[in-house]
């Protein structure tokens, strides 16, 4: 059986204004932005080079057994980069208020690149949902 991890639902307040900055300002291709019934609103996003996506929804029901997330409750999504100063500058040019290139160290978070594998930055959405963007050592494509 193989399991692939495609869309991963991110709660908004503003579907408009999760949109314009995930398309514009993180660059995230706009694949969906749909009723799909009445009330029912969905728009599926996909980061550069990515197989899996994002949906912000609005309206949508609740699977059954599953409960409902706060806007800026998910943490923790990661994207992945060859460039990871490059992914800054682009990021800033889009007034994203990205952090500074971090590493874990022995004192935990620290300033500055590390070694492979081990050079992150960080962001948060306009709900506040987190993300982070690691430095990998080659294109997904030839690991």
């Amino acid at each position: 059986m193989e399991l692939t991890l495609e869309v991963v639902t991110v709660p908004a307040t503003d579907l408009d204004r999760s949109k314009e900055f995930y398309a514009e300002a993180c660059g995230f291709r706009l694949d969906l932005d749909q009723e799909v019934a009445p009330g029912v609103r969905i728009i599926q996003l996909t980061p550069p080079g990515s197989r899996c996506s994002i949906a912000l929804m609005s309206g949508f029901p609740l699977a059954p057994g599953q409960g409902a997330m706060a806007p800026g409750s998910l943490q923790g999504l990661q994207l992945c980069v060859t460039d990871l100063a490059g992914a800054r500058a682009a990021l800033l040019e889009n007034a994203v208020d990205v952090s500074e290139i971090q590493h874990v160290g022995e004192r935990g978070w620290e300033e500055g690149p590390g070694g492979e594998w081990n050079s992150f930055l960080f962001f948060k959405d306009p709900d506040g949902n987190g993300w982070a963007i690691q430095q990998a050592p080659s294109p997904l494509s030839e690991r």
